[in-house]
C-alpha cells in the first residue's frame, strides 16, 4: 500500500436485512474508496455473527441486533489502520437476520385472504358508522325536497351518485388499484408505512441503548 491514506466513504442506512448469519459489511451499507482492492477487501470484512436461534425467537422477530456506527469504525480501522472512515449515514442502524425459511405459499394466501376480509369488513363499518353520524339519508332527504319539492323514496340520484363517488374518491386519494397508479406519487399508505417503520426503528434501537444491548465502543 502506498504512503498516501485512502479514504472510505460509508453510508448505512437505519435498517439493514440479512440472509446469511455472517453480516459483512456490503451487507449493511454501501461504500467507496479510492483504493479498489482495499474497497474489495473492505466490502468482505466481517463485522457481525448472528449465533443459532430457536424457532420461538425467530418467529417472535428477536433476530435481530443494533449498531453503533462507531463500533463499525473502530473495527475497519484496527483491519486498516492506513484508512480513513468518513461516515454519510446513520450513527446507530439495525441488522435485521431472516434464515429465509418462509411460511408455505398457502398459509400466506390463507393470511392475505383472512386480512382482505378484515378490511373490507372494518371499512365498510367504518363507512356506515360515518353516514350514521351525519344523518346522511335524512340529509339527501331534505335536500331532495328542498330541490324537487317532493319527498325521496330512498333511492334517487343522490343515494347512487354517492354509492358510485365513494369508491372513486378512495381510489383516487390512495392513488392505488391492485399492482396499477395514477401517478408514480408515493401512496398515502406508503408514505405512513415508511414513516411507521423509522419511528419503529428509531424506538428498538433507543430501547436498545438504554438496555445497554448495542454493540458500541467501550
Amino acid at each position: 500500500m502506498s504512503g498516501k491514506k485512502a479514504t472510505l466513504y460509508l453510508k448505512i442506512e437505519q435498517s439493514a436485512l440479512v440472509s446469511q448469519p455472517r453480516v459483512c459489511l456490503k451487507d449493511i451499507g454501501t461504500l467507496t474508496c479510492s483504493d479498489s482492492k482495499i474497497l474489495r477487501e473492505l466490502m468482505q470484512l466481517q463485522i457481525y455473527y448472528f449465533q443459532t436461534f430457536s424457532e420461538k425467537k425467530r418467529k417472535k422477530g428477536e433476530i435481530l441486533q443494533t449498531f453503533s456506527v462507531m463500533a463499525v469504525i473502530r473495527q475497519i480501522q484496527e483491519e486498516f489502520p492506513d484508512v480513513d472512515v468518513e461516515n454519510l449515514g446513520e450513527a446507530d442502524f439495525i441488522v435485521r437476520y431472516d434464515p429465509g425459511t418462509g411460511e408455505k405459499k398457502v398459509v400466506e394466501w390463507l393470511k392475505l385472504a383472512a386480512l382482505c376480509v378484515i378490511v373490507f369488513f372494518g371499512a365498510a363499518f367504518a363507512i356506515m358508522a360515518f353516514n350514521n353520524d351525519i344523518s346522511i339519508t335524512e340529509l339527501f332527504g331534505n335536500i331532495y325536497r328542498q330541490v324537487l319539492g317532493q319527498e325521496s323514496n330512498g333511492f334517487t340520484e343522490l343515494e347512487i351518485s354517492y354509492c358510485i363517488g365513494l369508491p372513486i374518491g378512495v381510489l383516487l386519494f390512495f392513488n392505488h388499484f391492485g399492482k396499477y397508479k395514477l401517478s408514480t406519487d408515493p401512496t398515502p399508505i406508503a408514505v405512513e408505512m415508511r414513516n411507521y417503520e423509522k419511528d419503529a426503528d428509531a424506538t428498538l434501537i433507543e430501547n436498545a441503548q438504554r438496555g445497554g444491548r448495542t454493540i458500541d465502543v467501550d
